[in-house]
């Protein structure tokens, strides 16, 4: 029985170092030697600058690449190709002086061991439950997947046998090879695209998710057979050789299994991740069961994915472990199995037309077996064509496991090299061919996706329900309204780190505060009727908290994606906000988007439209204030007189300036939240910024009761403003402070809009109309600010006609005695409106501020000041005023102001002791 590619290394390491005479010189570079000569007594210098260019060049490529949305195995196999006798090894001594063939046992050696712990992690990322959930539909696909393509490539290996392989080879091997290959699936890279083309939560990518796990499954079952019959001597040795490979297998799922899971719990692996004595264990495991596999005569591969299998994915216990072991394995490892195989693979032994044309049909009949088989068995399943070729082009993914496959043929002398960089070729087509294909047949608005209540497949068997128009949300039933029941009642929170619990926390409880208790019996039956229609105004609130996980180009990030609905119910810090929304009374739901840095943004507005939600709120980062460790301690900056706060700058956190023109991570973050901003184009947004680091002994901390302050500028984000802070004000535990400010050259004193007012009585309007001002239809400056052109007098007009309006509603019309509901009229008496007029409007505000946080300190309310944005259609300009304040403190980057507008840099940048929320009106273009 000849050595498989796993243990030959090892057989000729040893025989070198045996056959060596007399100890090398030991010397280094500083006494003349050739630092890339080969040394068997040390072979770790080439070895190092072996690994060095390899992974140097497999990430270079991976850069390029990843700008048209390849997967990571195109760039590592174009490198291996490259490195190789196709590119590079034309150079004259390269091949000589950084891969000579003493060297490449070496290189094996640790390429093989590296492929083990990939195929163990293989393993880990398959769930064997996604097939019995899915099996109705996915094991018709996988099973389409396998037979076609497989009797597709026994067809084309007769002619390609007779021309290409030599007549010593049976071909019979060379067919089952041939099978194998054509129909197996890459499953590790087609969940990178799914996870990357965010399919994994439509019925498509479930559905091809499934049947990849199948296909492996099967696949690497068939590649077990092949090895074992070519390694078997006879028909019945390899008989025994199958056999015995099934017994280890089941033995290892019925038995070591559970041994495993036994470990786990007795460790507490389960509950706190793997600990180091069960990391052991199974890692021992694994290469023990690929030491099996390998003397037995089937490859160490098929030992260490099997062993993988059998880890517990209790606990996310898989993906912690996979986390642990990734890096070193694709940063390292694989690159070294792709460049091994570049060295075998020479694309310019395809030198002949005729080589050519089996080349192109290799290609061709690989792909329409898979993209045709699997079409058509979706198609009879119930999909529709889009999504059945989808399908089939999804299961056409080769990648890497087809290139395991070819080695394991090469090693075993079924393949020569010109036949396998025909293979290679086709890999890397088929490969190549898979994002753009369903990037074309799948665009994201035509994907139906599964519904809260788990993987339904309803469209599968008609398109009734698919073909139904969705009602888009108006803009209207986002608005305030003399009808309570057009407030804003669905909120989508934006939770990116465990950080940001506090203040979503302060912002639900503030949108939905616990129910006031029941009056007690000697109350009027009218306090009864108001606390009933003000208890009916709030019901209905809904809260979705999404949860956002960056997505990387690791094995773990994409496992995370294929399994968030495990995750939705076990992450922390949903289970945390579920579990505060559960004692408050709020009615939250969860959900998880795992997606690239870039679409962070596009993945909260599309999940806000999908819920059909009123209101964005998105976190800031809590802020940290970095001391001299030379000076003494800075007291709480509560206590410190207001201009002690010029030294502090609260945008450290979020938008720090950067030094030496290096970008920092909070400028990177401003960016996501002015994306945020910009492509809400039809729903209201809040961003929460809380300047202060509050002690643990508080009084904010400890306040029951909240009180709002807004200062009216006017412009539709200050009406939307206005608005929200009337809604928020019908809960007893909420009060509000309203000054509107106008820029005069004289400061008047503060009055009472009512008092302010003489002449006849006016007719109060009905309800705010909404104004859609021609300004808002132009074209944005720049996509990642909402700044629009100059406005005309008309159009100033219009917005000055639509501030007086929604003014004289909330600050007038208490007074009305018709066309205003009971709830709406309570919420009023709890907002004091005020004018007031100042040549400097951003330091009066500031000023006003600190009186009412000072005021409401002693009361323990806690202060929040509601601004809009006014990023669009700003009504004044509060440029040199503003370049006043900043000047004063200190200095801050231009993100701060175009992130969330003059009035809340202001307000941030003087060190208010309140929380600021700078809020967005939403823009529905007509």
């Amino acid at each position: 029985m000849p050595p498989s590619g796993f243990s030959q290394p090892i057989l000729d390491i040893a025989s070198a170092l045996w056959h060596k005479r007399e100890a090398t010189e030991q010397g280094g570079l500083l006494s003349g030697k050739d630092p890339t000569a080969y040394n068997p007594s040390d072979p770790i210098r080439l070895w190092i600058i072996q690994v060095g260019i390899i992974i140097l060049t497999s990430q270079l490529l991976s850069l390029g690449l990843a700008k048209i949305r390849q997967p990571k195995v195109i760039a590592e196999v174009l490198g291996g190709i490259l490195l190789g006798p196709t590119a590079f090894g034309r150079i004259p001594g390269f091949t000589e002086h950084i891969f000579p063939s003493q060297s490449i046992p070496y290189l094996s050696l640790v390429a093989n061991i590296g492929l083990a712990l990939f195929l163990f992690l293989v393993g880990l990322e398959i769930d064997a439950g996604v097939i019995s959930r899915n099996a109705r539909l996915s094991m018709t696909v996988a099973v389409a997947g396998i037979v076609v393509p497989f009797g597709m490539g026994a067809g084309l290996s007769v002619p390609l046998y007779h021309h290409f392989v030599d007549q010593a080879v049976q071909f019979t091997h060379f067919m089952l090879f041939a099978g194998v290959a054509f129909s197996i699936t890459a499953f590790p890279v087609l969940c990178r695209i799914l996870t990357e083309l965010k399919l994994l939560d439509t019925t498509v990518g479930i559905v091809v998710l499934s049947a990849g796990v199948g296909n492996d499954i099967v696949g690497w079952t068939l590649l077990a057979l092949s090895v074992a019959l070519v390694n078997a001597g006879s028909g019945l040795t390899a008989l025994w050789i199958l056999l015995t490979c099934v017994g280890w297998t089941l033995f290892l799922l019925l038995v070591v299994k559970k041994l495993v899971l036994w470990v786990a719990v007795q460790t507490g692996s389960i509950n706190n991740g793997p600990s180091k004595s069960f990391m052991t264990f199974v890692i021992l495991l694994m290469f023990g069961s690929a030491f099996f596999t390998d003397v037995i005569g089937v490859h160490a591969i098929f030992g260490a994915f099997v062993t993988g299998l059998i880890v517990p994915r209790q606990g996310n216990l898989a993906i912690i472990m996979t986390e642990k072991l990734e890096d070193v394995v694709s940063i390292i490892f694989l690159p070294l199995y792709f460049t091994i195989s570049g060295l075998s693979t020479n694309l310019g032994l395809l030198n002949t037309g005729v080589i050519w044309g089996y080349t192109i049909a290799i290609c061709a009949t690989s792909y329409i077996g898979k993209f045709g088989g699997c079409s058509i068995a979706a198609r009879i399943a119930g999909f529709t064509w889009r999504e059945s070729t989808t399908i089939g082009s999804l299961m056409s993914c080769k990648g890497l496991v087809e290139l395991i496959v070819l080695n394991v043929g090469l090693s075993a002398g079924i393949l020569d090299q010109r036949v396998f960089s025909m293979f290679v070729l086709e890999a890397m087509v088929l490969t190549f061919m898979t994002t753009p294909a369903v990037t074309i047949l799948y665009p994201p608005h035509l994907r139906v996706r599964v519904t809260s209540t788990g993987q339904n497949f309803n469209n599968v068997d008609g398109e009734e329900a698919r073909n139904q128009p969705r009602t888009p949300r108006t803009r209207a039933s986002g608005s305030v309204r003399s009808d309570d029941t057009k407030w804003k009642s669905r909120f989508t929170v934006v939770l990116d780190k465990v950080e940001h619990l506090p203040a979503m926390m302060s912002l639900t409880q503030l949108i939905h505060p616990s129910p006031p208790p029941p009056p007690p019996p000697q109350y009027s039956s009218a306090h009864s009727s108001i606390s009933s229609l003000r208890l009916s105004a709030r019901r209905g609130v809904n809260v979705d908290a999404l949860r956002l996980i960056e997505l990387s180009d690791r094995v773990s990030a994409v496992m995370k994606g294929s399994a968030a609905e495990t995750l939705v119910r076990t992450d922390p810090t949903l289970e945390i906000y579920r579990t505060f929304g559960d004692i408050n009374g709020v009615d939250v739901t969860t959900s998880l988007a795992i997606v690239a840095f870039d679409d962070l943004a596009v993945s909260v507005v599309d999940h806000a439209r999908n819920n059909l939600s009123h209101l964005v709120l998105l976190p800031w980062l809590p802020p940290t204030h970095e001391q001299d460790p030379h000076k003494d301690p800075t007291p709480d900056p509560l206590a410190l007189p207001a201009h002690h706060h010029s030294n502090v700058n609260p945008f450290d956190a979020l938008f720090k300036a950067t030094h030496g023109g290096a970008t920092s991570t909070s400028v990177v973050h401003s960016q996501f939240v002015r994306e945020v901003f910009s492509l809400c184009t039809n729903i209201d947004v809040a961003l929460y910024i809380d300047p202060v680091a509050r002690s643990p002994g508080d009084v904010f901390r400890k306040s029951a009761s909240y009180h709002l302050v807004c200062p009216f500028f006017g412009g539709p984000d200050d009406r939307m403003t206005l608005e929200w802070v009337v809604q928020l004000c019908t809960s007893t535990r909420i009060s509000a402070t309203v000054i509107r400010i106008r820029k005069e050259d004289i400061v008047e004193e503060i009055r009472e809009p009512a008092e302010a007012h003489t002449g006849p009585p006016v007719e109060k309007p009905q309800g705010i109309p909404i104004i859609e001002h021609p300004t808002l239809q132009h074209t944005i400056a720049s996509p990642m600010d909402t700044v629009y052109a100059q406005h005309n007098t008309q159009i100033m007009l219009q917005c000055e006609t639509a501030d007086n309006i929604t003014w004289g509603l909330y600050a007038e019309g208490r007074e009305a005695e018709d066309g205003m509901s009971e709830v709406l009229r309570e919420a009023l008496t709890r907002v004091e409106f005020l004018e007031m007029g100042t040549p400097k409007p951003l330091h009066a505000v500031i000023g006003r501020v600190n009186e009412i946080t000072d005021e409401m300190s002693g009361k323990q309310s806690r202060v929040l000041v509601m601004v809009g944005r006014s990023r669009r259609l700003a009504v004044e300009n509060h440029g040199p005023e503003l370049k006043e304040i900043m000047h004063s403190g200190k200095s801050i980057g231009r993100e701060v102001k175009k992130t969330i507008g003059d009035v809340g840099t202001a307000l941030v940048v003087s060190g208010v002791k309140a929380g600021v929320v700078v809020l967005q009106a939403a823009n529905s273009p007509a």
